[in-house]
């Protein structure tokens, strides 16, 4: 796995800061030549340099102005702002409530065909109930002190799911078997969450398996994460959503997927898995 959930949004701003120091050799300026032309202080030439601080888009327009190289300026600030989008504090996805970053994934839904979910703690998105994603984003919104949009951003993930049922794409899904237990609302909304389980496996684009808590693992539990089409991943963390893009991290996220198929197991036996789940409920 990448060695900091952070590493691709890293990545690529390293790639930006070697970027602007071409730009800046091209131009024939030191680092204290360029300070001097933008008014800064010479280590905050270093900074950006080597990717220590990140560059406003003010400071990538002032870079390219002192090179004299304005035209280049908007490629840059383009690249700056997708690599601050790779790693994304929750905190600020939600500022604003959670509807709309459930609305946000819905361009990213509709392009791709084939999806690749593994869940260790809550169910998968595209699966959820309207009284389990209640319980749940409510969950959300109350620990993250986010504006209480619960039933709209319920209503944005109902909406983006319809891509499970149109027969265009295909679904690969894990879920470990606490997501199972875990009692996210009441028993009525888990004993509904299952019971819509078992009704989506027979959905001929969509291959649900479980992990048994008895699976002997060469591979152990991970956080929640999806991929799409082997050309991006996105993983859940506690306190950001990390966008995965670079292709060897991309390339490991399919690998500990397939290696996580191996501990499944589909059809009856995890139907058996399900229906256990709800005598338990009582």
């Amino acid at each position: 796995m990448p060695t900091s959930p952070s590493s691709s949004a890293q990545a690529a701003r390293e790639a930006l800061a070697a970027r602007l120091r071409e730009i800046r050799l091209d131009a024939g300026l030191t680092g204290r030549d360029l300070a001097v032309q933008c008014g800064w202080h010479p280590a905050k030439s270093s900074r950006i340099e080597n990717a220590k601080t990140a560059p406003s888009d003010a400071d990538l327009r002032a870079w390219c102005e002192a090179c004299g190289a304005p035209e280049q300026a908007a490629d840059l600030i383009a690249a700056n702002r997708t690599a601050d989008s790779l790693y994304v504090q929750w905190k600020r996805l939600h500022r604003t409530g959670l509807r709309r970053i459930q609305e946000s994934y819905v361009p990213l839904y509709e392009q791709t065909r084939h999806f690749r979910v593994y869940c260790s703690s809550v169910m998968p998105g595209f699966l959820q109930t309207e009284a389990y994603a209640t319980a749940l984003l409510s969950s959300v919104a109350d620990f993250r002190e986010a504006p209480n949009d619960v039933a709209d951003a319920v209503a944005a993930r109902l909406a983006r799911s319809h891509v499970v049922h149109d027969g265009a794409r295909r679904f690969a899904m894990l879920v470990e078997e606490s997501v199972l237990r875990y009692r996210i609302g009441e028993p009525e909304a888990m004993a509904g969450q299952l019971g819509y389980l078992l009704s989506v496996m027979s959905l001929p684009s969509v291959s649900l398996g479980v992990i048994p808590f008895t699976a002997s693992r060469t591979l152990w539990p991970l956080e929640t994460f999806n991929v799409f089409d082997d050309r991006q991943a996105a993983v859940e963390l506690l306190t950001a959503q990390v966008t995965v893009t670079a292709p060897g991290e991309v390339a490991m996220y399919v690998k500990a997927f397939v290696e996580l198929q191996e501990h499944a197991v589909y059809g009856s036996h995890a139907r058996s898995l399900i229906t256990s789940a709800i005598d338990a409920l009582g």
